[in-house]
Parts: structure tokens; C-alpha cells; sequence
């Protein structure tokens, strides 16, 4: 049963527990007090038999039904539609994990729908039984205290993200191999948490523009005003860890690249020095091939050679092969081979 939360209301205090909706409505018309429904994933019908009775608009309807929505302020007459998207921090995953909390507040009722864990419903309403002054002023203190356990909920996360940015930045320059991966996931979830706390800053405007249309209490307004502090500094902060791990990617990719290059001009000095080694050796191989040469020709077995009864034959190829060798170390130096 997805029903999770039921009551009747009446001046702040709680009359009953009722254990179906229709029992719940029935308190309502008979006592003239505040119905406070809480579902969690519930089932098209159930949706429909509460919008039926509280006659809920129909796209508000749907959108709580389908759920993925994005977080928005939504009025239909007298009835308000709101999305909220908590979230909370996991520590062992070191990830994020965001919910979806749809809320209806019409003058004697509220319901709330979950689609995740987060928030804890169960605080807020012992939070406002066990003030029944502020209960008392009706569905809009729901409203304030629902939002207030919202944004109160974001700060665990806040902390959360901050901490793993911390450690990106000593993972940067430390040189982890995983490290983009890593800066890549938190840049994703840093989005959609901006995506869920953005909308809020315009939500609480407008619930705080329509404070003396709807005779809103004073210190309910002042609590509002409070929130909403608390939503400009979530907002300011998720702003400043986006645009710090958009440096981090920039970094990342000038280091990599300083890398690379490191690499290839270290490869190119390496390349160099086996050229010059290759020179070096080539120029003495050739040095030497010279001789070689001439001795393997004068050692040919042939009887018949014009040089073999030269008198000075010996003489003159000793000095051939000494002038060649000369000649070739001195053109190999001057050419910085040697």
C-alpha cells in the first residue's frame, strides 16, 4: 500500500489516523479540518481517487503520476502544484542521489507524493505536531516546513561535493590516472543538482509575491524569507562548484597536452641522438670501407693485373688507402658527422 502517512487535522492538532482515503474525506467534510495525505509511489488510481475528491487539475494530475519532472511552481485556481527534487549525499558511493517530491496544497488539504527515499516526511510532520500554533495556520505551514526540510537536506550534499572537489584538486596535480572520468562524473552531478536548487529561487519568489493576496501569516512569511536565504547560498555554492570544475577540466587538458608535449620533445631528443650515433657510425664505416676496398681488389687472384709488378705498387696502395681514409674523415668532421 503505498499510503505511508494519513490525518486529520483540526486547529493544529491531530483527531485520527484514518486507514483508508475515504475515511480521510469523511473526517474532513464532517470536522472542517486540515487532511494531510502522504503516498509514495503510488498507483494511477490511487492518484485519481485522490484528485478526484480534492479535484486536482488534470496536467497536474498526470505529471505526478509519470513523475520526471523538473522542479516548478504550478497554480490551478486554488490549488498549488509543486516538484521538488531533494537530494542526498551517499558517502560510501560518494555519489548523489536525487528524488522527486510532488506536493498539492489547496486550503484544507495537502498531499504529498514520493518517488524516492529522500525527503523524510516523518520529520516534518512530528516537527509540526509538536507545534500546533504553527500547524495551525493551515496547509501553508506544511508547505514552509516541507520546503524547509527540502533545502535543509541540501546542505549535507553541499558539504559532500565540496570534499570531493577537494580531493580532485589534489588528484589533478598528483597525476591519478582516473582522475578525468572522475571529474567528469562530479561535473554531471553538480549539473543536476543545479538543475533542482536553480527553479527554487524563482518558486520562492513567487510563493513570497503572493503572501498578502493570500493572507499569508507574518511570521509564516518571515520563515518563507528564511528558505529562501538558505536556497540563495545553495544556489551560490553549486554556481562557484561548477565553474571550479570547469577550471578543473581546463587544467586537466592543459596538463595532458603539457604531457604529451614533454613526451614528444623527449622522444625528438632521443630521435636526435640516435641520428647522431647513426652518423657517427655510418662515417667510421665508410672510413674503414675505403681501404677495405682497395685491399680486396689487390688481393684478387689474377695473374694478369698491371700493378702486381709495379715497383712501387705496394707503397702507392698503402697510401691510397691511408689518403681515401683522410679524405673521408676530413669531409665527414667538416660536415659534423664526426
Amino acid at each position: 500500500m503505498s499510503l505511508v502517512a494519513n490525518a486529520v487535522y483540526v486547529d493544529g492538532k491531530k483527531r485520527i489516523d484514518p486507514d483508508t482515503l475515504e475515511t480521510t474525506f469523511e473526517l474532513m467534510r464532517t470536522s472542517g479540518g486540515m487532511g494531510w495525505i502522504g503516498l509514495y509511489r503510488p498507483s494511477a488510481e490511487e492518484i485519481s481517487a485522490v484528485a478526484a475528491e480534492f479535484g486536482l487539475h488534470p496536467l497536474a494530475v498526470e505529471d505526478a503520476t509519470n513523475g520526471h519532472q523538473r522542479a516548478k511552481l504550478e497554480r490551478y485556481g486554488e490549488t498549488l502544484f509543486l516538484v521538488l527534487r531533494p537530494a542526498r549525499y551517499l558517502d560510501v558511493e560518494e555519489k548523489v542521489e536525487f528524488g522527486e517530491l510532488h506536493l498539492f496544497i489547496g486550503h484544507d488539504f495537502v498531499v504529498t507524493i514520493r518517488h524516492a527515499e529522500s525527503p523524510d516526511l516523518g520529520i516534518v510532520r512530528r516537527r509540526l505536531e509538536a507545534d500546533p500554533e504553527l500547524l495551525g495556520t493551515g496547509p501553508q505551514a506544511v508547505l514552509y516546513a516541507l520546503l524547509d526540510q527540502v533545502v535543509d537536506e541540501y546542505e549535507p550534499v553541499v558539504l559532500g561535493l565540496e570534499n570531493d572537489i577537494d580531493e580532485i584538486e589534489n588528484e589533478l596535480f598528483g597525476g591519478a590516472p582516473d582522475v578525468s572520468r572522475r571529474i567528469y562524473e562530479l561535473h554531471r552531478e553538480v549539473i543536476q543538482f543545479q538543475r533542482a536548487t536553480q527553479p527554487l529561487q524563482t518558486m520562492m519568489e513567487s510563493l513570497l509575491r503572493g503572501s498578502e493576496k493570500y493572507q499569508l501569516e507574518a511570521e509564516l512569511s518571515r520563515n518563507l524569507r528564511d528558505v529562501q536565504d538558505h536556497v540563495i547560498r545553495v544556489v551560490e555554492r553549486v554556481n562557484t562548484f561548477r565553474a571550479l570544475l570547469q577550471n578543473a577540466l581546463t587544467v586537466h587538458s592543459t596538463l595532458v597536452a603539457q604531457r604529451q608535449n614533454e613526451e614528444m620533445t623527449r622522444l625528438t631528443e632521443t630521435s636526435l641522438s640516435q641520428g647522431e650515433e647513426v652518423k657517427r657510425i655510418s662515417s667510421w664505416a665508410a672510413i674503414l670501407f675505403a681501404p677495405t676496398l682497395i685491399a680486396s681488389i689487390y688481393g684478387m687472384n689474377f695473374d694478369v693485373m698491371p700493378e702486381l709488378h709495379w715497383a712501387i705498387g705496394y707503397p702507392f696502395a698503402l697510401l691510397l688507402m691511408l689518403g681515401m681514409g683522410v679524405g673521408l674523415w676530413w669531409t665527414f668532421r667538416r660536415n659534423d658527422w664526426l
